[in-house]
Protein backbone atom coordinates (compact mmCIF):
# COMPACT_ATOMS: atom_id res chain seq x y z
CA UNK A 1 0.00 0.00 0.00
CA UNK A 2 1.20 3.50 -1.17
CA UNK A 3 2.23 6.07 1.94
CA UNK A 4 -0.52 8.87 1.75
CA UNK A 5 0.13 12.19 3.74
CA UNK A 6 -2.58 14.36 4.94
CA UNK A 7 -2.10 17.77 3.53
CA UNK A 8 -5.54 19.40 3.99
CA UNK A 9 -8.20 17.66 6.29
CA UNK A 10 -11.87 17.76 5.86
CA UNK A 11 -12.23 20.95 7.90
CA UNK A 12 -8.90 22.97 6.65
CA UNK A 13 -10.58 21.67 3.00
CA UNK A 14 -13.77 23.55 3.89
CA UNK A 15 -12.03 26.64 4.74
CA UNK A 16 -9.93 26.93 1.76
CA UNK A 17 -12.82 26.15 -0.50
CA UNK A 18 -14.51 28.86 1.18
CA UNK A 19 -11.73 31.89 1.18
CA UNK A 20 -11.47 30.21 -2.53
CA UNK A 21 -14.82 31.26 -3.15
CA UNK A 22 -15.06 34.88 -1.60
CA UNK A 23 -11.98 35.46 -3.77
CA UNK A 24 -14.03 34.84 -6.99
CA UNK A 25 -16.46 37.20 -5.78
CA UNK A 26 -13.83 39.96 -5.16
CA UNK A 27 -13.04 39.39 -8.66
CA UNK A 28 -16.69 39.43 -9.90
CA UNK A 29 -17.99 42.32 -7.72
CA UNK A 30 -19.50 44.09 -10.12
CA UNK A 31 -20.65 41.23 -12.41
CA UNK A 32 -24.27 40.03 -12.68
CA UNK A 33 -23.02 36.82 -14.16
CA UNK A 34 -20.35 34.05 -13.72
CA UNK A 35 -19.35 31.05 -15.38
CA UNK A 36 -17.79 28.15 -13.65
CA UNK A 37 -16.19 25.82 -15.99
CA UNK A 38 -14.49 22.72 -13.97
CA UNK A 39 -12.05 20.37 -15.79
CA UNK A 40 -13.52 16.98 -15.86
CA UNK A 41 -13.61 14.75 -12.86
CA UNK A 42 -12.01 16.21 -9.32
CA UNK A 43 -11.92 19.76 -11.58
CA UNK A 44 -15.51 19.48 -11.91
CA UNK A 45 -16.53 18.13 -8.36
CA UNK A 46 -14.19 21.22 -7.05
CA UNK A 47 -16.46 23.75 -9.48
CA UNK A 48 -19.43 22.37 -8.05
CA UNK A 49 -18.56 22.73 -4.33
CA UNK A 50 -17.58 26.56 -5.08
CA UNK A 51 -20.94 26.85 -6.89
CA UNK A 52 -22.79 25.62 -4.15
CA UNK A 53 -20.66 28.29 -2.05
CA UNK A 54 -21.53 31.24 -4.51
CA UNK A 55 -24.72 30.70 -5.01
CA UNK A 56 -25.17 31.54 -1.48
CA UNK A 57 -22.76 34.34 -1.46
CA UNK A 58 -22.91 35.89 -4.47
CA UNK A 59 -25.40 38.16 -5.83
CA UNK A 60 -25.52 37.33 -9.42
CA UNK A 61 -25.96 34.52 -11.58
CA UNK A 62 -23.68 31.68 -11.36
CA UNK A 63 -23.69 28.60 -14.07
CA UNK A 64 -22.12 25.35 -14.14
CA UNK A 65 -20.24 23.68 -16.88
CA UNK A 66 -18.16 20.82 -17.53
CA UNK A 67 -14.87 21.01 -19.86
CA UNK A 68 -13.37 17.34 -20.76
CA UNK A 69 -9.65 17.25 -21.31
CA UNK A 70 -7.03 14.14 -22.67
CA UNK A 71 -4.99 15.13 -18.90
CA UNK A 72 -2.54 12.55 -20.60
CA UNK A 73 -2.05 14.47 -23.80
CA UNK A 74 -4.39 18.06 -24.20
CA UNK A 75 -2.93 18.40 -27.82
CA UNK A 76 -4.27 15.13 -28.98
CA UNK A 77 -7.70 16.42 -27.70
CA UNK A 78 -10.64 15.96 -27.61
CA UNK A 79 -11.66 19.04 -25.81
CA UNK A 80 -15.48 18.83 -24.91
CA UNK A 81 -17.64 21.21 -23.24
CA UNK A 82 -21.39 21.70 -23.54
CA UNK A 83 -20.52 25.66 -23.69
CA UNK A 84 -19.54 26.49 -27.36
CA UNK A 85 -17.11 29.55 -27.44
CA UNK A 86 -19.94 31.67 -28.83
CA UNK A 87 -21.98 30.94 -26.08
CA UNK A 88 -19.81 32.64 -23.66
CA UNK A 89 -19.18 35.94 -25.75
CA UNK A 90 -19.22 38.81 -23.48
CA UNK A 91 -19.33 36.52 -20.15
CA UNK A 92 -16.97 36.07 -17.08
CA UNK A 93 -15.23 32.69 -17.06
CA UNK A 94 -13.79 30.90 -14.44
CA UNK A 95 -11.86 27.66 -15.28
CA UNK A 96 -11.87 25.43 -12.37
CA UNK A 97 -9.24 22.48 -12.22
CA UNK A 98 -8.16 20.28 -9.07
CA UNK A 99 -4.38 20.30 -9.27
CA UNK A 100 -2.01 23.01 -11.20
CA UNK A 101 1.25 20.55 -11.99
CA UNK A 102 2.93 21.62 -15.61
CA UNK A 103 0.13 23.99 -16.50
CA UNK A 104 -1.32 21.74 -20.20
CA UNK A 105 -4.71 21.04 -18.78
CA UNK A 106 -5.30 24.47 -17.54
CA UNK A 107 -3.70 26.70 -20.81
CA UNK A 108 -5.72 23.90 -22.93
CA UNK A 109 -9.10 24.61 -21.22
CA UNK A 110 -8.18 28.33 -21.64
CA UNK A 111 -7.33 27.96 -25.40
CA UNK A 112 -10.67 26.78 -26.13
CA UNK A 113 -12.53 29.80 -24.78
CA UNK A 114 -9.89 32.41 -26.67
CA UNK A 115 -11.71 32.58 -29.93
CA UNK A 116 -14.60 34.40 -28.29
CA UNK A 117 -14.14 37.96 -26.88
CA UNK A 118 -14.50 37.55 -22.67
CA UNK A 119 -15.34 39.78 -20.78
CA UNK A 120 -12.89 38.23 -17.84
CA UNK A 121 -10.98 34.96 -17.97
CA UNK A 122 -9.52 33.38 -14.91
CA UNK A 123 -7.95 30.50 -13.46
CA UNK A 124 -8.82 28.90 -10.60
CA UNK A 125 -6.61 25.44 -8.67
CA UNK A 126 -7.30 23.96 -5.45
CA UNK A 127 -3.62 22.86 -5.32
CA UNK A 128 -0.68 24.63 -7.46
CA UNK A 129 2.33 22.49 -7.62
CA UNK A 130 5.03 24.86 -9.16
CA UNK A 131 5.84 22.81 -11.50
CA UNK A 132 4.47 24.50 -14.97
CA UNK A 133 5.52 23.77 -17.96
CA UNK A 134 3.72 26.35 -19.84
CA UNK A 135 3.35 29.88 -19.35
CA UNK A 136 0.16 29.93 -16.76
CA UNK A 137 -0.89 30.91 -13.88
CA UNK A 138 -3.87 30.35 -11.33
CA UNK A 139 -5.01 33.55 -10.47
CA UNK A 140 -6.91 31.68 -7.18
CA UNK A 141 -5.26 28.73 -5.67
CA UNK A 142 -6.50 27.36 -2.43
CA UNK A 143 -2.68 26.15 -1.47
CA UNK A 144 0.71 26.31 -2.92
CA UNK A 145 2.65 22.85 -2.24
CA UNK A 146 6.52 22.15 -2.71
CA UNK A 147 7.14 18.87 -4.22
CA UNK A 148 9.38 16.66 -5.70
CA UNK A 149 8.32 15.47 -9.19
CA UNK A 150 7.99 11.93 -8.43
CA UNK A 151 4.93 12.65 -5.21
CA UNK A 152 1.59 12.52 -6.30
CA UNK A 153 -1.33 14.70 -5.04
CA UNK A 154 -4.74 12.96 -4.85
CA UNK A 155 -7.54 15.23 -4.04
CA UNK A 156 -10.32 12.63 -2.38
CA UNK A 157 -14.08 14.60 -3.19
CA UNK A 158 -15.49 11.77 -0.96
CA UNK A 159 -16.83 12.16 2.51
CA UNK A 160 -14.72 12.73 4.14
CA UNK A 161 -13.09 15.32 1.73
CA UNK A 162 -9.40 15.79 2.05
CA UNK A 163 -6.10 16.29 -0.10
CA UNK A 164 -2.98 14.00 0.31
CA UNK A 165 0.59 13.87 -0.55
CA UNK A 166 1.35 10.14 -2.31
Amino acid sequence: MTERTLILDPERMQRVMQRMAWQIIERHLHQDEILLVGVSNSGYALAKRLHALLKIHFDGTVHLAEISINKRNPAEGPTVCALQPSDVKGKNVVIIDDVLNTGATLIYAVHYFLSAPLKQLSTVVLIDRNFKKFPIKADIKGLSLSTSFQDRVEVDFTAPEAVYLI
